[in-house]
């Protein structure tokens, strides 16, 4: 079959031809921006799941839903020593000129960038194009970043109101973010839903996230809605695959479709590179059939070998494998940690600060208090396979 029709798409973030079950989560997102624009309260939205789910595929997809309302989106990736006051000032200016494009420098931007000269003289920020703006006193520059934080999203919503448009923050990978910085986003975002302002976070994270949050704050529960996305379902698993086919004249068996979906779990990224290679091996030029998918499988997962696997455990330490080897050994999770210490010979304090370095990286989570899993879907098969 031509690759170059191939309409699967196995990519970091890579939008699928057919985005499929995720229809409640962008309505809600959908609701959220138009009450806001409306000058009424919404809840902004911390997406969680494993890895693979498509966490970020939606939340580029909230950013394509505010842009067509006219909002300002503003992207933020996390990462592990983020320079958070300086990140959010850098955003935060940008959305205040994109909001004014098209309109008379004000009274209401002025003290916008006013604030934001005061936050960057505060937390020692480098300028980034606020000079010749004055600070503006009592705004920003209190020294406690949730109240200054708050203070500059306010000030961005005010300015948003005044255009009749609102402010969207996209964060991925949240769970890198310390409790500090946590809890200054908590707090910045109450200040918000106070005030009633279109300013809205639409964040992604690993399940960790949400012990990760309540111990920052133990309100943000009342804040946010936080959905799980997960697997897709059987029928919306069967939608990602042929839908997509079904645009270049190409069917699929049934017993090829429920081979692919058996073997990738219903997981979106394994979807994509299962159909990707089916496609690409395919005998015939209209229809996949069982034939090809048995062909396919090896090479696809020879495929999330090298890349979507590997690429979690290239930097682990001799310790670290050590202890993934003896998770993996165990079978699926989520395992007791005492188990896991007990099968290397060392008791659960001993081994805890392996585990400990294992969440923080993203590689593993806690479900729940004594327990540990793999953030990767079917990981374990992985380390069997090839460690």
């Amino acid at each position: 079959m031509d690759p170059v029709r191939n309409p699967y798409n196995p990519g970091a973030g890579s939008r699928p031809y057919a985005l499929v079950g995720r229809e409640r989560e962008l309505g809600a997102f959908d609701v959220a921006v138009q009450r806001l624009t409306l000058g009424r309260p919404a809840k902004s939205m911390l997406l969680t799941g494993l890895r693979g789910v498509g966490k970020t595929v939606l939340l580029n997809e909230f950013g394509l839903l505010a842009e067509r309302q006219d909002w300002v989106h503003q992207p933020i990736e996390a990462r592990e020593n983020i320079d958070f006051p300086r990140v959010m000032a850098t955003t935060v200016r940008k959305a205040a000129l994109r909001l004014s494009v098209g309109h008379r420098t004000g009274e209401r931007l002025r003290r916008t960038l006013g604030a934001l000269r005061s936050f960057h003289v505060t937390w020692d920020i480098p300028d980034a194009g606020t000079i010749g703006v004055e600070p503006f006193a009592g705004l920003g520059d209190s020294g406690v970043l949730e109240a200054d934080l708050g203070e500059l999203l306010v000030e961005l919503g005010e300015l948003g109101k005044e255009r009749g448009v609102g402010t969207l923050f996209t964060i991925d990978e949240m769970q890198y973010l310390s409790t500090d910085q946590l809890a200054a986003l908590v707090q910045g975002f109450h200040t918000v839903a106070q005030r009633d302002v279109p300013v809205l976070l639409a964040g992604a994270g690993l399940p960790s996230l949400l012990g990760l949050i309540g111990e920052a704050r133990s309100y943000a529960e009342r804040l946010f809605d936080f959905p799980r996305i997960d697997r897709l379902d059987h029928p919306a698993a069967i939608a990602a695959l042929t839908e997509p086919a079904a645009e270049e004249g190409v069917r699929w068996e049934p017993a090829a479709l429920d081979l692919v979906v058996a073997t990738s779990r219903g997981y979106p990224y394994f979807l994509q590179e299962f159909g990707k290679q089916s496609w690409d091996l395919a005998d015939h030029v209209d229809v996949i059939g069982l034939a090809d998918v048995e062909i396919a499988v090896p090479l696809a997962v020879a495929e999330l070998d090298a890349g979507f696997f590997r690429v979690r455990i290239d930097r682990t330490s001799d310790n670290e494998r050590a202890y993934i080897n003896a998770m993996a050994a165990l079978g699926d999770g989520p395992h007791r940690s005492g188990e896991i210490a007990e099968s290397l010979g060392l008791s659960a304090r001993q081994a805890s600060p392996v585990r400990d370095r294992l969440i923080r990286r993203g590689l593993c989570y806690s479900p729940r208090w004594g327990e540990i899993d793999f953030t990767v879907p079917m990981f374990n098969e992985f380390v069997r396979r090839t460690m």
